[in-house]
């Protein structure tokens, strides 16, 4: 296949599958945030009602993370991903009729969004381990600004477009079973992958299988010995907390209530973001990584937590945009990079343990961030609660890049005089 540089992994079979699979969840996912918000602001009104359901779909997915990436390196990372596109799947729609018959209560959507939440940690882990699998190594740096533009394109362009009209035209329940409809795409698509090349279990070698808790130790073994992956890691886990929950739970807020909005302004909203990310991902595809990859991905990702600061300030739509587009297109940037360090730096063979153990410590607080959002609020108002996630998450953010060690790789590549190859 004859293809511009960013989408020349899509000449690998398996990989387009597993991208157009994906493609289609996430724009599902899309839908979801436009719907399960307004659901919940429709039932309760408060801001403590959203932060209830954030604690219930992140906490589940926080405990599940460390064991899906075991999972991941044990067994045939396809299968991992079917399974868990399935148990989502089966939520979403369960939603959807409890919605559509009026049958949909707060502690219902707290459950469903739990069951769905424990399915989705063991997806990221499967994934991050099979992308090398499935494309060459020249084409991973492509790949990974592919998944970066698919995900805001189809979480915050299509989804909540698709979300915002949906809601509007007949109710949220039609817009719960719309994405559990594209879960069903997901897992036809990943049925259609071959599984030699789909991600491998571990090989049979006549000798008894160690134990999951020793894989899980030998992964976190990696991690303790490279101050670039825990310090990082710890950086994510400390800057989730402070802007996630207030963004989450506070944007659709100010969008509904102070700024008197719709479900189709807060998906325009997330819609810009959602363009600022997939130009950004487009432009790294094809200039490829800098050389300085480690100060590049901590100075992007500090500015783009700065701009949460954005949403606290904005007195109207198009304001909370354009600080949209800045806040996603500038994360999408540092993340193709450090997606691309992993793949790059550590060994295949535990890449899985690897990401888990990055998905678990970065939103290992991410339950306590939705729980804080609404009290701070309530004592110090959603304004000054915005602007203060994006100044004290930028600042802590970009004081983890002066760790000592944390720039080893970059200087390592510096002194070799070879940049992280596009």
């Amino acid at each position: 296949m004859s293809l511009p540089g960013p989408l020349l992994p899509l000449r690998h079979r398996e990989f387009r599958l597993l991208w157009a699979g994906m493609s289609t969840s996430l724009i599902g996912n899309g839908i979801l945030l436009v719907a399960l918000a307004w659901q919940v602001y429709e039932l309760s009104g408060r801001p403590a009602a959203m932060s209830a359901v954030g604690v219930a779909l992140s906490l589940p997915q926080v405990v599940t993370l460390l064991i899906g990436g075991v999972v991941s390196d044990r067994f045939e990372a396809r299968r991992v991903m079917l399974v868990s596109d399935l148990v989502r799947g089966g939520a979403m729609a369960t939603m959807a009729v409890l919605s559509l018959t009026g049958s949909l209560h707060l502690w219902s959507i707290m459950a469903l969004t739990a069951v769905y939440g424990g399915a989705a940690g063991f997806f990221g882990p499967a994934f991050d381990s099979v992308v090398p699998q499935l494309v060459t190594e020249d084409d991973l740096v492509a790949a990974n600004a592919l998944d970066q533009f698919v995900r805001p394109a189809g979480l915050q362009i299509l989804g909540p477009l698709i979300g915002g009209t949906v809601i509007a035209a007949g109710g949220t329940g039609w817009a719960f079973a719309m994405d559990a409809l594209t879960f069903a795409v997901s897992v036809a698509c990943l049925i259609a992958m071959r599984p030699a090349t789909a991600g491998t279990a571990v090989p049979d070698t006549g000798e008894p299988a160690e134990s999951l808790w020793r894989d899980l130790r030998d992964g976190l073994s990696y991690v303790r010995r490279h101050v670039w992956l825990w310090g990082t890691f710890l950086s994510a886990t400390f800057t989730y907390l402070l802007f996630v929950g207030p963004t989450e739970v506070l944007l659709p807020y100010v969008v509904k209530t102070e700024l008197g909005g719709s479900a189709a302004a807060l998906g325009l909203v997330l819609t810009s973001g959602g363009l600022g990310a997939v130009a950004a991902a487009l432009a790294v595809g094809w200039a490829g990584v800098p050389r300085r990859f480690i100060t590049y991905m901590y100075g992007t990702w500090a500015v783009a937590t700065l701009a949460v600061a954005g949403y606290g300030m904005a007195t109207a739509t198009w304001q909370l945009a354009a600080a949209c587009v800045v806040v996603n297109g500038l994360e999408a940037a540092g993340t193709v990079a450090w997606a691309t360090a992993k793949q790059r730096l550590v060994p295949g063979r535990l890449l899985g343990r690897v990401s888990s153990v990055d998905w678990f410590v970065s939103t290992a607080l991410l339950p306590l961030s939705y729980a804080l959002a609404a009290p701070v609020a309530s004592w110090i108002g959603v304004r000054a609660t915005l602007v203060g996630a994006g100044v004290l998450g930028a600042t802590v953010t970009f004081g983890f890049l002066f760790l000592p060690g944390m720039r080893a790789p970059e200087e390592y590549q510096a002194r070799h005089a070879t940049a992280v190859p596009a």
